[in-house]
Parts: C-alpha cells; structure tokens; sequence
C-alpha cells in the first residue's frame, strides 16, 4: 500500500524506515519530509489538508500517518476521514488531549485518572492563591501548545505568580497562555508509555525513558529530547499493568463516551511516585525521539499496526517487539538556543549496519547533493541488541563515525539502566 507521512523529523523518518522493512509498503511520501527522506520515499510541498487528501486519492494512498500534533489539533485527521480516506491520528476533538492542558487536567478529574492537583484558571488573583496553597518547587503550564516549551518550575512562590502573570498576560506565550494550570510538583521518576488505539481496543508498546536535559550528567537546559532508551527496567509488569488499568483504559473509554473517540497514539507521560503511576501530560502522536527507539524494536508489519489502528480493526493484530535500542541525540553546535550555520555532514562508508543505523532529522541537501546539518536536532544514532548495554555501545560506536562541525551529543543516554 502507498502510504503518505507528514512531518519532517527524526520520528517520521523512523517510521519510514519501519514501514519499508514490511514487505506490504508500497511508495511512501512524505509532506515535507527533510533532506534525507528521499532516500526512503518521495518528497511534496503541499501543505493545505485539502490539497493532501486529494494527493492522497489521487496518487492512490492508503494511509496518512500523522507525526506531529499541530496538524492533528487543527484538524487534518477530520478532513481526510470525511473523504473516506484513513488516517493515523486523532480528531481535532479528541487531539484537545494535547492542544489544551485545561481540557487534559479537567478530562482527568472527570474519569479519576491519577493526576496531580491543579487549578485551571484564566485569572492571576485565583492562580495567585492557588499558587499559596501549594509547596515548592510549583509547576505553571500554558493551556495551549507552545512547541514544548510552555511548562515552568518555580522553586519560590515569587517565581510561580511571576510565571503566572506573564502567561496570563500574553507577554510569554501569546494566546497559549491565556489561560493557565498550576499544579503541584511530583517527586519521582518519568517514564513514557505508548498506547496504540483504535477507540476501543489498544496495544501498549515497550516502556521508554527519554532524556530531556541538553548536557550529560541530566545538567543544561530542557531541549526536545537528547536521546531515549527501551525497553526501562524501571517498569516492570506490575507497573505497567497499572497503567494499563488505571490510566489508559479509562482515557480511551473516557474519549469514546465524550463523543470523541481517540484513535492513533496516546502518549502518556507518567511521574512514578511510591510505585504509583500519575498522569503527568498527555500528547497526541509519538515521542520524538522514544519513536525513534520503538520503531528499531518493532518486529511485526509495520502497516499492519498502524492500517488497522486507523480502520478501527486492532483487535486482529498481536505486533511483535525485539531486544532492546538506544536512540542517542546529535544535535548542531548552538542548539536549543539559537540557529547554527549549515555544516556539511561526514559519514565513514559503511557505517550503519541492521543493528546500528541513523534517523536525519534537521538536514538539507547542498548545491552539490551533499547532506548539511542545518535544524537544531540534525539526527539520531540508533544502536539495537539483545539487551540495552549492547545497543548504547553500537549507538556509540555509530557516532564515532560521523563528523561535522559543532555536533554534540549526550554520553551517557540510557545511564538508568545501567547503573
């Protein structure tokens, strides 16, 4: 089958490169896709919903998979669906799981799904007050989608009705912060649970564990993600099990009652306090770059998973994972905190392998077809093996052989299992 991937990073050239190992893919393409993924299909610009459902009849595409979640908030998975076109993502209604923290934290408390306590307000006095009834460290979140960057932890009161303020009055993140949530702080460990679905039935993939501080040593700035691991040992199937049964059930549930049916990829973010799994967020569409990981570990047809998760006939499929992978973050010199000049990017020949291979994220072609790092992100090293340490080594091994100027990258990626 053709299938039609939109999005242009490291996630979706993982899940290509997952589908072309399935003998039942066809032509892929990709709305943008990045410098590289002509190597796996073919690129388009068109941007328009409409415009790509009629590509899709058109040039006889089977399926849409969506990668990231601005698409899905503004709708694009109404719009092919209502041209009997299927598509791997949620509605527009169902995707307010990511495109408004307000709609998440009150969806939670309607279906008493752990979470942590919070108000949702629109006015600074009520989050001002609110603010005083918690202990610090206090966690402020814009409602709307702020590319990753709209959640503050305040370790004073001061910072917290400061963060408050400057959300509410639109100074921070515009519209996205007109209204905010506070909510107390947890103390315990991440993890982040993938759950495939088609509105009624779902799948559970591999636990996974991201890293999102820029600097070895869990040190720097948050970023987008430097590099996840999976399978953790720090979920085993009691844990999980829990996860399943007190937070996932009940959201798809939950959804299909509302009368918005979510289908696609529910990614929880869980905080583990005393054993306990507690929501932290939801988002709408893979990790990036725990897909990374999970695609290297998929060992059942890719288009098996995601077809029939978009035509609501998940109950046939049993997908199959495999060993263990380490996805390890190279991004370009001045990344997250500002734009690096395009380098060109040196690969030894014969440096990727089956079990050790690389996902391009922000790169371009040059004038002479070579490969430059331009995006902040510019790829991932991704080592796979029978158990994690022998995949960080091959994802290690893998970075020695590739060269440009100003890369960086995490040393220590998946630490907590090894430790």
């Amino acid at each position: 089958m053709n299938i039609l991937i939109i999005g242009n990073g490291a996630r979706e050239y993982a899940i290509a490169r997952a589908l072309k190992r399935d003998p039942n893919c066809g032509k892929i393409f990709f709305a943008p896709g990045n410098g590289a993924t002509d190597r796996l299909g073919e690129n388009i610009a068109i941007t328009d919903f409409d415009s790509l459902a009629n590509f899709a009849i058109a040039n006889n595409v089977k399926l849409t998979i969506v990668g990231g979640e601005e698409p899905l908030t503004k709708g694009i998975a109404d719009i092919f669906r209502a041209k009997n076109l299927a598509i791997f993502g949620p509605s527009a209604a169902a995707a307010q799981l990511e495109g408004s923290k307000a709609f998440m934290k009150n969806f939670l408390s309607r279906h008493k799904i752990p979470t942590a306590r919070y108000l949702e307000t629109s006015d600074l006095r009520a989050a001002r007050e609110f603010i005083q009834s918690l202990a610090p460290p206090i966690v402020v979140k814009a409602d709307g989608l702020c590319a990753g960057k709209g959640v503050i932890i305040a370790q004073t009161y001061e910072d917290a009705k400061s963060a408050a303020e400057e959300m509410l009055s639109g100074a921070a993140f515009g519209e996205a912060g007109r209204k905010v949530v506070v909510e107390e702080f947890l103390d315990g460990y991440e993890l982040s649970v993938f759950a495939i679905t088609d509105g009624a039935d779902f799948v559970i993939l591999p636990s996974c564990q991201d890293h999102k501080r820029l600097l070895t040593g869990d040190l720097g700035p948050n970023t987008g993600g430097m590099g996840a691991y999976s399978p953790t040992p720090l979920a085993d199937l009691a844990l999980m099990s829990k996860i399943s049964t007190r937070i996932v059930r009940p959201t798809i549930d939950g959804m299909r009652k509302e009368g918005a049916p979510f289908t696609g990829v529910l990614f929880c973010g869980i905080m583990v306090v005393n054993n306990e799994p507690i929501v932290l967020e939801f988002n709408v569409r893979f990790g990036d770059p725990e897909c990374e990981a999970l695609m290297a570990l998929l060992d059942s047809p890719a288009t098996e998973l995601f077809y029939n998760a978009a035509i609501g006939n998940l109950a046939v499929v049993a997908p199959r994972f495999k060993g263990a992978a380490v996805g390890v973050v190279i991004a370009s010199e001045n990344y997250p905190y500002k734009a690096s000049e395009p380098r060109e990017i040196t690969i030894a020949e014969g440096a990727e392998s089956e079990d050790s291979y690389i996902l391009f994220a922000g790169v371009t072609k040059g004038a002479k077809g070579e490969l430059l790092a331009t995006g902040g992100r510019v790829m991932v090293a991704i080592g796979t093996g029978k158990n994690i340490r022998a995949a960080r080594d091959r994802a290690y091994d893998l970075i020695g052989k590739i060269t440009f100027e100003g890369m960086q990258y995490r040393t220590d990626i998946a630490y907590q299992a090894l430790k």
